[in-house]
């Protein structure tokens, strides 16, 4: 079962933030160490939600997986893998973001955190990490790994015709599931999630996120 979902939060914020302002919402946020995930299984794993200044103001890192990985082949989603031993979250980010799309690391500057997330079906716990690249360098796609590199203006993310929210399953187990209608390609799933709370946290929006899926 499904129905529509609410509009988004942001309807009628026109201000296209840059990313000096976004890295300053994230700031001072919560470190990861302060949540626990939600299952005891769960494999830890990190993202870099990567930001930089474009035309219209901040854009977001993104990539479409390949459609050679065993999982979520051919989805939209943000450089990140699983931490290794002794790894940090911050430095699993940056490491998976080298091998993927050969973002340095020495590029990027660690401003936060958003909130992790669990998911049931991959039994992971992931932590987005959130920096600023201030001179974006060219980045090549790793074969086999990443099949198309994107910079997303946050702008465009925000656009009426772009979000849309449904609500899927049935009452009391029912849960809200985000998307983004880009120009070519959707976004949904854990990464929706995270671009659904990078958008609250860019202009000013700390109300809590539903219940981790």
């Amino acid at each position: 079962m499904w129905r529509h979902g609410a509009p988004p939060p942001w309807a009628g914020l026109t201000a296209a933030p840059t990313a000096a302002q976004v890295a300053q919402a994230v700031a001072g946020r919560p470190p990861a160490t302060n949540h626990v995930p939600s299952f005891p299984d769960a494999r830890a794993s990190a993202v870099i939600i990567a930001l930089a200044d474009g035309p219209q103001g901040a854009e977001v890192l993104l990539t479409r997986r390949s459609m050679q990985l065993r999982s979520h082949r051919g989805e939209i989603s943000f450089p990140g893998g699983r931490v290794e031993p002794g790894e940090s979250f911050e430095a699993a980010a940056l490491r998976e973001a080298d091998e993927e799309v050969a973002l340095p690391a020495s590029r990027v500057e660690i401003v936060g955190y958003l909130d992790p997330l669990s998911t049931v079906v991959s039994r992971s716990f992931i932590v987005p990490v959130v920096g600023v690249v201030q001179q974006p360098p060219e980045l090549h796609a790793h074969p086999g790994e990443v099949d198309r590199i994107l910079w997303v203006p946050l702008i465009d993310l925000a656009r009426d015709d772009t979000y849309r929210e449904e609500w899927w399953g049935s009452p009391p187990l029912d849960r809200p599931m985000f998307f983004f209608d880009l120009d070519d390609e959707t976004v949904w799933g854990a990464t929706a999630r995270m671009l659904h709370q990078l958008l609250r946290v860019a202009h000013g929006l700390s109300a809590p996120e539903p219940p981790a899926w």
